[in-house]
């Protein structure tokens, strides 16, 4: 597997940035990792790098974006922070992943039993923790498909708030960045939104 070049990013449009990371995944639940030379990789991209998507997920231990997507080393830029929350450092780091170094795709990635959502919907206060799920509160609110049972114990209602977080997450990226709209509205980039399933490893994305 070769390791990205400038031109090689330069060529890639936003579909094709998606379908990258759909037929990694694929090989990820097949098992059929690509053999990569990640020290040669390390070696080529010691003077520069230039990924092709940014990946806002979860610190979950099981949802590492590199190997969920069977990518390699310069192939993305990988946010990770309980929850998947945004915040302006994180909407920096993704302005300076696609206006700067010329990523072509955004990705937010939730995951199944997430203990950040879990904390949300339980309304857990801890420390500087209380804060983070201050963030994941408003997508428990605005689950209203259950009536009772609103907490961890009902998974159906953790699941449910976890893509309400991601589709939220995706809204703000594009109304609190007008650098990222601006490059979505003119299709130089896109966005995405996504869940993964640590049971079977498979990420949906959504429409």
């Amino acid at each position: 597997m070769k390791t990205l070049t400038k031109e090689m990013q330069q060529s890639l449009t936003p579909q094709k940035a998606l379908e990258l990371l759909i037929d990694g995944n694929k090989r990820f639940v097949n098992n059929l990792k690509i053999n990569r030379n990640l020290l040669q990789q390390a070696n080529d991209t010691s003077d520069g790098q230039h990924p092709f998507a940014v990946i806002l997920s979860c610190i979950d231990s099981r949802t590492s974006a590199e190997l969920i997507f069977d990518q390699g080393l310069g192939d993305v830029f990988s946010v990770r922070i309980a929850g998947n929350i945004l915040n302006e450092d994180i909407l920096g780091s993704m302005e300076f992943g696609c206006k700067v170094a010329g990523a072509k795709i955004i990705v937010v990635l939730g995951h199944s039993k997430c203990g950040a959502v879990k904390g949300a919907c339980d309304q857990v206060e801890m420390g500087n923790l209380t804060s983070l799920l201050s963030k994941i509160r408003p997508a428990v609110d605005d689950e209203t498909s259950t009536k009772e049972n609103r907490d961890s114990s009902n998974a159906v209602f953790v699941e449910n708030v976890a893509a309400i977080n991601v589709k939220r997450t995706v809204k703000y990226i594009k109304e609190r960045s007008p650098i990222l709209k601006e490059m979505i509205e003119e299709k130089k980039i896109g966005i995405v939104g996504g869940m993964h399933d640590i049971s079977t490893g498979e990420v949906t994305f959504y429409s």
